[in-house]
């Protein structure tokens, strides 16, 4: 029978151990004494299983270790974040970064001496990133079962088909579990092809009020909220028409790219002809990962979408598209991306990334490893911006299962957008005035604490809200969106065909565009690039937002969210207004 091969999924350690007790070799006795990891009570939505996996498979397991200092990562971010600040604007290197996430040498002893003692062959080990990465090449599944007492099984996606091996708990020996970050491929299941928050499309001229997609001049304003958000109106709109970037070969901005979906630069140079004519000659590079694969004869919606708007919106600035892993097999994509960006020297200064999945479904060990993945980013210099996602307040019924497996509603934010380290971008429609869009994803993580950042924001609008929502939301949690943008009726080509897309995964890409000019203000300037963004926009920044103050998320068969004076779980601080941000930004 042939071998089945399940390809790594990386991890990386973020957060730090306390001190160590003792030597690796004083707990050979102790490596079977194993304490739970994480567990899920039952299979995740929308999977099925299929049964154990053929006797002779294998797979790669990543193990994260965490840093000698649990808060230095964060601390420096927040530094190097801080207008004024004696560090700010001094962002790290990769070889910096991993000095500052390495584990303590006794730890990285003590998990070769647990390795060990289950016979993985030093050769089958590899290190990076100061010790903090770990990852075991062909470990048999009945070997992976007893290291971490586990029960690897084959499950597929209902929607899809696509098949992963996971298992539905594992753990640790008592000696580390307390120093490892978490373990991958374990209980996170990913997401499917489509993600939840991929926009809303239509063929082009099927909206209210216009029978065809815009032609090249279709005025700089919408006449009603049901007509189209062209480039013309959006780059007008948010006041970024006049600007002409001074610094495109330094200044580059990334596009991740998952599961399959690849731009069309044929798609592009249309786009670019039909609304805006001297950027014809819009290009990108292709950067593939863990087999992302390249065929622009068969591209996506997604990520011709972002490819167009970033673009439209800042050329002729470098883009870097990005291509990781081309199925859910592969299970974890922004492990992938994170991995491979983390290692490279130099770094886009802004990334947009429009995927993601409800929290809910997201192990809480694998969500503080991947947020902490994008705060290394951040330190380096790196503008993370995720959509909010389309469901409001949450998708359906929001049913979701406590530790006892009792049912309950809650609403369902999106991860990654819910880490604190990362831009989250929601949606907004109409121009006068500019108000929410309902499917504006927003709301409050229950993994990840409100950041200190968000301290001056967030409490006025739970004091206003009251009693309302009790029990669905977490109070305490990082409250998400942090900006909104216009998210309907995007006019794009696909396949050579004009199309009409909606959702946050459009605000997104013109999000990122206007930050990448922000970034070209800055570097053209001799300044550094802004990197995470959060600290800037609660506070220098904010008189550089237009406040949204009407509409809602409905979800979870509630009203959901309403958008209020100040920040809101629909819009969050608002809208970008450029040309205010730049007069901001020339002070520091």
């Amino acid at each position: 029978m042939a071998v089945m091969r399940f390809h790594p999924l990386t991890v990386l350690s973020v957060l730090a151990p306390g001190p160590l007790i003792g030597l690796a070799t004083s707990f050979a006795s102790h490596w079977d004494d194993l304490r739970p990891k994480h567990t899920w009570n039952s299979v995740p939505e929308t999977w099925q299983n299929l049964g154990h996996p053929p006797a002779d498979t294998t797979i790669d397991l990543h193990i994260a270790l965490k840093a000698k200092n649990e808060n230095a990562l964060i601390d420096a971010l927040i530094e190097v974040s801080s207008p004024g600040h004696l560090k700010y604007g001094e962002h790290l290197s990769r070889e910096e970064v991993a000095e500052l996430v390495a584990p303590p040498s006794d730890v990285l002893e003590l998990a070769n001496a647990w390795l060990e003692h289950h016979d993985l062959h030093p050769s089958t080990i590899s290190t990076k990133h100061g010790g903090s990465w770990l990852t075991l090449t062909g470990v048999p599944v009945s070997r992976a079962n007893k290291l971490l007492s586990a029960s690897y099984q084959l499950y597929q996606h209902i929607g899809t088909n696509d098949t992963v091996l996971r298992t539905l708990s594992y753990g640790l020996p008592a000696a580390l579990v307390e120093h490892v970050q978490c373990v991958a491929p374990t209980t996170h299941f990913g997401f499917p092809r489509t993600p939840r928050q991929a926009p809303l499309m239509r063929r082009g001229g099927a909206t209210t009020g216009q029978t065809k997609v815009p032609g090249r001049d279709p005025g700089t304003v919408l006449s009603s909220r049901d007509q189209y958000a062209t480039p013309s109106f959006l780059r007008t709109f948010y006041k970024t028409s006049t600007y002409v970037p001074l610094a495109p070969g330094w200044n580059m901005l990334g596009v991740a790219g998952y599961l399959g979906d690849w731009p069309s630069l044929d798609d592009l140079r249309l786009f670019m002809n039909q609304y805006r004519f001297d950027a014809t000659d819009a290009t990108y590079r292709v950067v593939q990962i863990e087999g992302g694969g390249y065929n622009p004869n068969n591209p996506a919606t997604e990520a011709n979408l972002n490819m167009q708007y970033t673009s439209v919106i800042a050329y002729p600035t470098t883009h870097i598209f990005y291509s990781t892993g081309d199925s859910a097999t592969l299970g974890d994509p922004f492990i992938n991306w994170l991995d491979y960006v983390l290692g490279q020297l130099s770094v886009p200064q802004t990334v947009s990334t429009p995927y993601g999945m409800p929290e809910y479904n997201v192990p809480p060990d694998y969500a503080t490893h991947v947020c902490g993945l994008f705060a290394q980013l951040g330190i380096r210099g790196v503008s993370v911006l995720h959509s909010s996602g389309n469901d409001g307040v949450g998708h359906g019924n929001c049913l979701v299962q406590d530790s006892s497996g009792n049912s309950r509603v809650q609403f369902l934010p999106t991860f990654p957008s819910t880490c604190p380290w990362v831009t989250s971008v929601g949606g907004t429609t109409g121009y006068n005035p500019e108000i929410a869009a309902s499917l504006s994803g927003g709301g409050f993580s229950v993994h990840f604490p409100r950041p200190s950042y968000q301290n001056n924001a967030v409490p006025s609008f739970l004091l206003n809200l009251g009693g309302e929502y009790n029990g669905l939301y977490n109070p305490g949690g990082r409250g998400v969106p942090d900006i909104a943008l216009q998210a309907m009726h995007y006019p794009i080509f696909f396949k050579s065909n004009p199309w009409v897309m909606s959702g946050t995964s459009c605000s997104l890409p013109t999000a990122a565009g206007i930050i990448s000019l922000l970034n070209d203000y800055r570097i053209s300037n001799g300044r550094p690039p802004l990197g995470f963004l959060n600290v800037l926009l609660y506070g220098i920044c904010l008189e550089g937002l237009n406040d949204i103050t009407s509409g809602s998320n409905p979800g979870c068969n509630t009203d959901g969210f309403s958008a209020v004076p100040g920040w809101d779980p629909v819009t969050g601080l608002g809208s970008l207004d450029f040309e205010r941000l730049v007069a901001i930004l020339s002070r520091w």
